[in-house]
């Protein structure tokens, strides 16, 4: 095995095509934020993006993208934002992951949302979660058909509230890919202020963030797509969502909603419209991604796994990071498991952001 690093736009038409048929090839690497797309939009506001390149005989056979500090330590690519990560090849190929390391010029490397199937990483596991989907199966009946059949338990509240919004605010449509910037705009806006009323750091206050949601909407290609996609009220928005999508896998990324309309349930509408449009466009998964969520409790109908950890050789760079990070993941995630300490913690950031938001002009 042969393993070269390049810049991202250092690809090659052919290296490019390659990658995408290993997407193909695997269902686990299906994902829209493992396309090469993804990796050049981080790519244009990251300058540590790589992406190592392994050569089995001489053929381009895997691609590893991800970020690297100058001190040798490494990320996944958009770690903190990406839902799904992973060393995406053709089938049959292993490699070696210290190997992998040293030819990138990495101490260690930091991921959290690894697809399960990366057996080389497995050694370096420090914790495996569930990822909810919703499988979506092809067919030509109506939204309220296939959502009664589908959630039989949602569907009489849920158009319940959509003929109570319809007489309201005004007649409900949906609209799966929309092309307007402002509904973009729109939706960072409410995005930005739902971070900072629930004492989340506001990902949108970061320009290279804005930047790249921006970049990512004007892409159209056959392997992947930004989609942002907005419920109306009349000619209100209420309820919006931009994720990327490939040829089979749309991913739930950031979905918000008017807070004047929140009784509504306005979120819980638009994943649902999304689940139901996007079978009728070629989908076959909705990837709600990581994170412990009663919506997605309703709306699952499986799990993925995916892992964390850290990759490291023997380097002393290595051991200070993980040192540093690894506790603060691990209280993070004892949080996060645990109801009695979750909730208090949930409360505590909430009454943050209430301070944040009464002191923003």
């Amino acid at each position: 095995m042969h393993i070269t690093v390049h810049r991202v736009d250092e690809l090659t038409e052919s290296q490019r095509k390659i990658w995408h048929q290993a997407m193909e090839e695997s269902p686990e690497f299906a994902n829209p934020f493992l396309a090469p797309e993804f990796a050049a939009g981080v790519a244009r506001h990251r300058a540590g993006t790589r992406v190592a390149v392994l050569h089995d005989g001489g053929d381009p056979v895997g691609f590893f993208p991800y970020e690297r500090t100058s001190l040798g330590v490494g990320r996944a690519l958009g770690l903190g934002l990406s839902d799904c990560q992973a060393l995406v090849h053709r089938p049959g190929v292993d490699w070696d992951t210290r190997t992998l390391l040293r030819a990138c010029g990495l101490a260690s490397f930091e991921f959290d949302h690894l697809v399960e199937q990366q057996r080389p990483f497995g050694p370096h596991v420090t914790g495996l979660f569930p990822s909810p989907v919703i499988d979506l199966a092809h067919g030509d009946d109506g939204y309220p058909e296939w959502l009664r059949a589908s959630y039989p338990g949602l569907a009489r509240t849920t158009l319940k509230k959509e003929r109570r919004m319809g007489r309201d605010v005004g007649e409900m449509r949906f609209v799966f890919d929309e092309r307007d910037p402002g509904a973009l705009r729109q939706l960072m806006r409410w995005k930005s202020a739902q971070y900072r009323r629930t004492g989340r750091m506001d990902r949108f206050s970061r320009p290279w963030i804005v930047d790249l949601v921006n970049d990512l909407f004007e892409v159209r290609e056959e392997h992947f797509t930004g989609v942002l996609s907005v419920l109306y009220a009349g000619d209100r928005p209420v309820a919006a969502h931009f994720g990327p999508r490939s040829r089979t896998v749309l991913a739930a990324w950031f979905t918000t909603y008017d807070p004047e309309v929140h009784r509504y349930s306005p979120g819980l509408m638009m994943h649902l419209r999304m689940a139901e449009t996007g079978r009728r466009q070629g989908l076959t998964l909705l990837d709600l991604g990581r994170g412990d969520k009663e919506y997605k409790d309703w709306l699952k109908t499986r799990e993925l796994r995916v892992a964390e950890g850290f990759a490291t050789r023997p380097h002393p760079v290595a051991a200070a990071h993980r040192m540093v990070r690894r506790p603060v993941r691990g209280l993070r995630n004892t949080v996060l498991a645990h109801p009695r300490l979750r909730e208090p913690a949930d409360r505590l950031l909430r009454a943050v952001g209430s301070l944040r938001t009464a002191r923003t002009p």
